[in-house]
């Protein structure tokens, strides 16, 4: 059943998102906002096939942020793009340069006004992530952004990325740590889809200001001991 299950979504999924897609290439003549909208509308018909198919409901805790803030989540699966997408209003992900090279996708990201760096190129990647962060927070938009840069297995943790800390730096605004147990339902390459409920929480903002290694200890400390408990959460029931 669970294999019968995981196979549907995963082909509607993919069927709907080629018809959403092509459905909304004249947004690209249009204003940014229509873009968006096409996005936030896929965003939200994933999570309704991913219930009704797989059985998978997700629950959000915590404030949800608002406004120019920066958001630094763990990463465990595709689905945390897709949720962020859908319950923040407008907000600016931190990608990688490559995912813009992947057709209509890319196209989608850099009209939507996406933050893509190339994470080869040093410093340069660093003052380039810094200058679009300063545009979105212009914009009031959530900045969104994974320390760890790409996506880790329930219990396991990457070393966090400098990015993060230049964000915080040089933008001058608070930071909402979130934390997410994703990954034990929807797998980094895996084809199952597990019913059960994916939990996102927002947890208690870092107050800007801070020193970069305050700042990067508490940052990590929240995110991985909150990530650890909803996995443990999960795993319980």
């Amino acid at each position: 059943m669970l294999f019968l299950r995981s196979a549907a979504f995963n082909l509607t999924f993919y069927a709907l998102s080629v018809v959403i897609v092509i459905a909304a290439v004249p947004c690209f003549l249009l204003p940014r906002g229509c873009t968006f909208a096409a996005m936030k509308f896929w965003s939200h018909m994933t999570l309704w096939l991913l219930r009704v198919l797989a059985g998978t409901t997700y629950e959000v805790r915590g404030r949800l942020p608002q406004g120019g803030v920066l958001v630094a989540s763990k990463h465990q699966s595709m689905w945390d793009t897709i949720v962020m997408t859908a319950i923040l209003k407008n907000p600016a992900m931190v990608l990688k340069r490559e995912l813009l090279w992947i057709p209509f996708y890319g196209w989608y990201a850099m009209k939507s006004r996406m933050i893509a760096i190339d994470r080869g190129s040093g410093s340069k990647a660093i003052r380039r992530l810094v200058s679009q962060g300063k545009a979105a927070l212009a914009d009031g938009r959530p900045i969104v952004i994974f320390p760890e840069g790409t996506r880790s297995a329930p219990g396991s943790k990457l070393d966090y990325k400098p990015g993060v800390a230049a964000l915080y730096r040089q933008l001058g605004a608070g930071c909402v740590p979130a934390a997410v147990n994703s990954g034990l339902f929807w797998g980094r390459r895996g084809f199952t889809r597990r019913p059960g409920t994916i939990v996102i929480e927002f947890l208690e903002p870092i107050p800007a200001g801070l020193d970069r290694k305050t700042f990067m200890e508490q940052l990590e400390t929240r995110i991985e001991t909150a990530a650890a408990r909803l996995v443990e959460e999960a795993r319980g029931t």
